[in-house]
Parts: structure tokens; sequence; C-alpha cells
């Protein structure tokens, strides 16, 4: 099944994707197939694809700590903030996973995460809306067209 990135019906706007803004190190982690659980206060109800935007902030958790923890390396110097950094599909929304990453209340399940080109985009909470046109060509020279 392919996700067009214009045309599916959409809540908010007919010509965007979902993202959803996560600080670094976190995001890095998702976009580099390393993280495969992201932790929420609340339940969503999206699933498709979803942008990964990496928030202006870096995580309350020290780099050192989390790499520590989770036996990660993490080049901090190639982090970005402040934009879209990366794709995956958001498959699930769940209370418990087996996951080394869930920790809760509510564990969004990704699958097929992957880096793209930044693209500088102001962040907001929750899940949000980024236009097409603004990332559709990344997404093309990542040749990231098929299905999420």
């Amino acid at each position: 099944m392919v996700f067009p990135l214009i045309g599916a019906p959409r809540s908010a706007n007919l010509h965007s994707m979902r993202a959803l803004s996560i600080r670094q190190p976190w995001a890095w982690l998702i976009v580099a197939s390393l993280k495969d659980v992201e932790n929420r206060s609340r339940r969503v109800s999206h699933r498709g694809p979803l942008l990964i935007h990496a928030s202006k902030q870096m995580a309350t958790t020290p780099v050192r700590e989390i790499e520590q923890r989770f036996s990660v390396a993490i080049p901090e110097s190639e982090l970005r903030f402040g934009g879209v950094i990366g794709i995956a599909e958001l498959v699930d929304c769940v209370g418990e996973h087996g996951s080394r990453w869930f920790e809760g209340p509510w564990g969004l399940v990704l699958h097929n995460a992957r880096p793209l080109p930044f693209v500088r985009f102001p962040g907001q909470l929750g899940i949000f809306h980024v236009p097409d046109e603004l990332v559709a060509a990344p997404i093309a020279a990542a040749g990231d067209l098929q299905r999420v």
C-alpha cells in the first residue's frame, strides 16, 4: 500500500503530513532505527506516515546516561535541532510493550524509521501538520516515495 503525499484525507489540512517533535538525542535514535517506541503521556489515534521533528531542546536525560543505559553511541556533533530529520510509520499506540525503550504510560510503536535531509520547521506539542510542499523534495531525494 502506498501512502500518497497529497490527497489522503486529513483532518486539519488536505496537503500536509503529520509530524511529532521529539527532543534530541531521542529523535536521532529513532531515525537511526535504534529506538522503536516513543513514550508519550497521552494516546494518539494517528496511524501511518509520521515525520520525525527534532525539537530545539536537548532531552533532560544527559546523553552519556542514555548511551550507558541503552548501550548506544550517539554522535552529538551530528544532532540537528529545530526541523524534520526523518520519517517512520506509526503502527500502534500501546499501554505496554516488550521494547527496551518502552517506559509509558503510552508507547508509539514505530516501524521503518529512517533519516531524511534536514528541513527547518518550527515544532509544536503533540502531532502536528507539516505542508507537503515543504517535505516532498527531501522525501523524493531520499528515494522515499514508497510505503513508509
